[in-house]
């Protein structure tokens, strides 16, 4: 997997670690996204190439086998983005001297560093994440802190940012994160072009839990409820009321209320609430937009309803929350 920007020695260099039974999700997410960049006109591009123990061919969980541009041991310095897989092979992985040693020669002096899911096993195994808060998929959570005891393993987070170090949950959250490592270098234009380049929602922000506060007991079996959770969260500036998901699962407003009581433990209205309030909050991190076209875009009937909203779920004003976002990326 090679991708090449405009003017080749200028592009920026994205190396992507793969081993046996690595998550083709997790290579693919992060390696279709500055693909999609540098043919979406980023200046300088991004140079994409997929790298594995000795430099083998590896199967992936699913089944299809991976062929890598070169060996993890012949990179030569001067990476500008690491990108380091997970998958269920990960534990043999950060066990194998060779690759430890290898992904912690090359992170020494990339630009940033980069885990998908327990990808981060390896980042650890190389002891890079001592003494800091990282990101993985919720399921392997547990594993990965037991494991490396120094690291404080999160499994609420779609991803953290600590530094030029970057750990995400599982799967797609990758793309979540690339699209924010893109916008972080070409601008919030250029990741949206991205993302509608691949077909998916703008990019949710790190903070946005892996399972929502109401599917903290796992995602609903209900298929009414899962299609109207999916349906709110692309749809947050259309009308949501109560009466209109009802009509739009073909039930009663009632029945509707007491599925999303069972299925998620709140009412149909708080859901949207939330939903909306959680996009607001990723669009006052990452667009200069004025607060009343934020309102508009995340179906508030006016700023201050949305600034009510937001005060209830973050405990802080929505300028000042931007405030404070902006600080931050200024510091980073």
């Amino acid at each position: 997997m090679t991708v090449d920007g405009p003017g080749p020695s200028r592009a920026r260099r994205v190396v992507v670690v793969a081993y046996p039974d690595v998550e083709l999700l997790d290579v693919a997410c992060p390696g279709d996204a500055f693909a999609s960049a540098t043919r979406c006109g980023a200046l300088p591009g991004y140079r994409v190439e997929l790298v594995t123990a000795g430099g083998r061919a590896v199967r992936s969980s699913c089944g299809i086998t991976l062929t890598p541009e070169r060996a993890l041991e012949r990179v030569p310095p001067g990476v500008d983005t690491l990108v380091v897989a997970g998958g269920h092979g990960h534990v043999a992985a950060s066990g194998d001297p060779t690759t430890v040693e290898q992904v912690r020669r090359i992170a020494r002096d990339s630009r940033r560093v980069v885990s998908i899911c327990t990808g981060v096993s390896l980042l650890a195994a190389a002891g890079l994440l001592d003494g800091r808060r990282v990101a993985t998929h919720w399921r392997h959570a547990a594993q990965v802190a037991a494991a490396y005891p120094a690291v404080t393993v999160d499994p609420t987070p779609l991803y953290l940012r600590d530094g030029r170090l970057y750990t995400s949950a599982g799967v797609t959250s990758g793309l979540d994160l690339s699209l924010s490592l893109i916008s972080d270098d070409h601008g919030p234009a250029l990741a949206r072009e991205v993302a509608r380049t691949l077909v998916t929602y703008l990019h949710r922000p790190g903070d946005q839990a892996q399972i929502s506060m109401f599917l903290a007991s796992g995602l609903p079996d209900d298929a009414v409820v899962r299609d109207l959770a999916n349906h709110i969260s692309s749809h947050l500036a259309d009308d949501l009321s109560t009466e209109r998901l009802a009509a739009r699962a073909g039930v009663s407003v009632r029945h509707l209320r007491r599925l999303f009581a069972r299925h998620l433990d709140t009412a149909p209205s708080a859901f949207v609430r939330s939903a909306r309030t959680e996009a607001v909050a990723y669009l006052l991190s990452t667009t200069a937009l004025p607060l009343d076209a934020i309102a508009r875009r995340c179906g508030f009937r006016s700023t201050e309803t949305l600034r009510q909203a937001f005060r209830d779920r973050y405990e802080v004003t929505p300028s000042r929350y931007r405030e404070q976002e902006f600080r931050c990326q200024s510091q980073a």
